[in-house]
């Protein structure tokens, strides 16, 4: 008998089998602009006609890391399409763009149906939060690339806003308010060094109940999706002029935060201000971690800063609590040297 494609490791039938059982969840996050459906060459999105004067669109691309180690290690594959969304649609919102769609891309080296269709099941979970379209992806079986069991995600987003309403950070000014919008713990970010510090240097399990954790298993801690923060924004400025808008990710608070402030400015932030999710103590405690090296690695409890003035801040977190989004004032925008770069002052401790 010849060689076939199946017996080097690649089954068509498998991947054909995965778009079947897909094909209800991308239904599921259909919107407007939506052409066509999965099965095409390329996805198809309409803007429309006359709803932009002048329509920038706004593209980012990421994937969910280490934490995919998690999920292999529980068996739970729910909840990273969540966190694969999460993290290119937060990027691209922080902009002002209005997430449109979402394409993936899921790789293993053997393709188990069931198993993909539930990671495509939470891609579709966190395009509904975020509003968008599920418009296609790509499936590749890669025999012998990956490990025996494992996968790697990319996900890749699109959003769209009026040129004019673009948030660039060019309008904070001294005195500007600094919101933190609560994160659901370490997001996508820094997986690397807690899963060091809690498994391999403190000798943890994913069934360990840390009392610091409340009765959650370190498992369930570890495995809390990202945070998606679309309709937060949406809500935030609906109430507010918001000035800037920062997505913390890896680099933390002071990674990120500068990147959408202007030479010359510093954000004086209080760590005191807003709750720090109990699993960050945890790292820190049994990791002997500094306190820099934390704030440059994790969020810390703040997953997204905005920029608002000073007497706005009421309404925005007012706005913010409406819909369930904890926030809070958690620090002020001072001048620094004349045109040094921006940065973050704070003591995080």
């Amino acid at each position: 008998m010849g060689a076939t494609y199946r017996g080097a490791g690649v089954d068509i039938d498998e991947g054909d089998r995965l778009v079947e059982l897909i094909k209800p969840h991308a239904r599921s996050t259909e919107r407007e602009g939506v052409l066509g459906g999965l099965g095409g060459f390329g996805g198809l999105f309409a803007l429309g006609k006359g709803r932009f004067r002048d329509p920038v669109l706004v593209a980012g691309t990421d994937g969910v890391g280490t934490k995919l180690k998690l999920a292999f290690a529980a068996g739970r594959h729910d909840t990273v399409g969540i966190d694969l969304v999460a993290m290119s649609v937060n990027d691209v919102c922080v902009t002002g763009a209005e997430p449109l769609f979402f394409l993936d891309y899921y790789a293993t080296s053997k393709l188990r149906a069931e198993e993909a269709a539930l990671v495509i099941r939470g891609i579709a979970a966190g395009c509904r939060d975020a509003g968008c379209a599920l418009l296609g992806g790509e499936t590749a079986e890669l025999p012998g690339f990956y490990a025996p069991g494992e996968y790697d995600l990319a996900g890749f987003a699109v959003g769209v806003a009026e040129r004019a309403e673009l948030i660039d950070g060019s309008r904070v000014a001294r005195g500007d308010a600094v919101l933190g919008l609560h994160s659901t713990g370490l997001h996508s970010n820094g997986y690397t060094l807690a899963r060091q510090v809690l498994f391999e240097r403190a000798g943890l399990g994913l069934d360990s109940r840390p009392e610091e954790l409340g009765g959650k298993t370190l498992g369930e801690a570890l495995l809390e999706p990202t945070r998606i923060y679309a309709r937060a924004i949406a809500a935030l400025r609906r109430a507010a002029d918001v000035r800037a808008l920062a997505h913390i990710t890896g680099g933390g608070l002071p990674g990120n935060l500068p990147r959408v402030l202007p030479a010359g400015t510093r954000a004086r932030l209080d760590p005191r201000a807003w709750p720090r999710p109990a699993l960050f103590g945890l790292v820190q405690r049994l990791g002997e971690v500094e306190a820099d090296e934390m704030a440059r690695t994790f969020n810390l409890g703040i997953g997204l800063c905005a920029v608002v003035s000073e007497s706005e801040v009421a309404a925005a977190l007012a706005a913010l609590e409406a819909m369930g989004q904890g926030a809070s004032r958690i620090g002020v925008i001072v001048a620094g040297p004349a045109g040094s770069e921006a940065e973050v002052e704070w003591e995080p401790g």
